[in-house]
């Protein structure tokens, strides 16, 4: 595959990008303070979407068009500090609900281990790969399947544990239920805790879990 010409169809629209820009921090200046100018920050998070999308190593953007490995994990980093992801997510949520509305009636929520060798204070010993170093992320979708909230601790901690982490990580105003509008939150053994219960009277939910017997 060609990389520099492949990569050129994932480049982000130009109606994206508008919508994008605002949220981006000013420019600072070049972290190792040199006179060579800063990766532009379209280029940058082109290849950050890029990264995403692919699962590709960072080193691998070494070989396209957008800038450099290092470049892009840099500027994903500072992005990150800044919370520029979490309001794209949040606005993507808000243009979403605009153009199709979010489905609160119905919800799911449940975890995933991944690897994380090179991970730091986030992970955990996988009890499913012979205690390796991984992750594990609590995911809430709403009844398409559109991600609500997200959290992630380590491999080895339990999905019940994380729940109110995930409830509390919706970037956007929850509705209210009412006696007219119900949610329902569906969830598998793992959750079958009074801990969980109490959770859902707190947070309003009508819960569907799957008894462990």
């Amino acid at each position: 595959m060609n990389l520099p010409n492949a990569s050129q169809s994932w480049r982000m629209p130009d109606e994206l990008w508008k919508k994008v820009k605002p949220f981006l921090p000013p420019d600072k200046p070049h972290p190792l303070g040199c006179h060579r100018p800063r990766v532009d920050d379209r280029k940058a998070m082109d290849a950050i979407f890029y990264r995403l999308r692919t699962g590709c190593q960072w080193k691998a953007l070494d070989a396209t068009w957008m800038c450099s490995g290092s470049s892009a994990h840099r500027r994903f980093q500072e992005w990150t500090r800044a919370g520029v992801f979490q309001r794209l997510w949040a606005q993507g949520l808000l243009d979403y609900d605009e153009m199709k509305g979010n489905e609160w009636e119905w919800q799911a929520m449940d975890g995933a281990m991944t690897k994380a060798p090179l991970g730091k204070e986030q992970t955990g010993p996988n009890p499913t790969d012979r205690a390796k170093r991984g992750v594990k992320r609590s995911v809430l979708v709403e009844g398409n399947g559109v991600p609500l909230g997200v959290a992630v601790d380590g491999a080895n901690r339990n999905d019940f544990k994380m729940a109110r982490a995930t409830l509390e990580s919706i970037p956007i105003d929850r509705p209210k239920p009412t006696q007219e509008a119900f949610q329902h939150l569906c969830l598998d053994k793992g959750y079958d805790y009074d801990e969980v219960g109490e959770l859902g009277k707190e947070f309003g939910y009508t819960l569907h879990i799957r008894p462990r017997n």
